[in-house]
């Protein structure tokens, strides 16, 4: 489980970014404050904060031609076998979306994409 840098999403490959897309809907329902190391920083924020992050994925897939179902556009919804939120609150949107993904963040994921066999070098060029 992790949120990638959301500098590096337009560079994911195919896999990864649907794997986001995945991972993002498990955080917005029953993942929700699920203990996990690598993705714990996200519960000290508001759910929107997620939804937010999600959105970049959603347009990411939409540009390369996926199509995320429609109901995940709306930040109360939280997938089929959780209810949704009854308000949540917006809260302005921050560059980076959460201050956890900064320069050393930034790296840790190169490292571990190119780990994973995935060459980043153009990011690295224009990055």
């Amino acid at each position: 489980m992790r949120l990638w840098h959301e500098k590096i999403i337009p560079s994911l490959p195919r896999q990864q970014l649907l794997g986001q897309h995945r991972e993002c809907c498990a955080l917005r329902g029953n993942g929700w404050q699920k203990n996990h190391s690598t993705v714990n920083y996200v519960f000290n924020y508001s759910p929107y904060k997620l939804f937010q992050y999600h959105q970049l994925i959603m347009e990411e897939m939409h540009f390369r031609g996926y199509n995320p179902s429609d109901v995940w556009k709306e930040p109360r919804y939280r997938g089929l076998k959780c209810q949704n939120y009854h308000s949540l609150a917006t809260v302005p949107l921050t560059q980076p979306i959460y201050p956890e993904h900064n320069a050393q963040y930034l790296a840790e994921c190169l490292d571990n994409l190119r780990e994973k066999g995935i060459d980043l070098s153009s990011f690295y060029a224009n990055g």
